[in-house]
């Protein structure tokens, strides 16, 4: 999981867990970006983001 302060990730935003992905393989059960956005979803290459306001109570 990463944070990240703004809205809506950018591909460079997610290399670091790409490399994880990379580097686990199927033991990587999955990845995920916090954002201060307002829509959760699914990115194209598997990262889920996923907006900071939806984590709490």
């Amino acid at each position: 999981m990463e944070v990240k302060l703004g809205g809506a990730p950018r591909d460079a935003d997610t290399k670091h867990l790409r490399w994880l992905a990379d580097q686990i393989g199927d033991d990587l059960l999955d990845a995920m970006i916090v954002t201060t956005g307002r829509d959760a979803y699914r990115r194209p290459d598997g990262i889920a983001v996923v907006p900071a306001a939806l984590l709490g109570p």
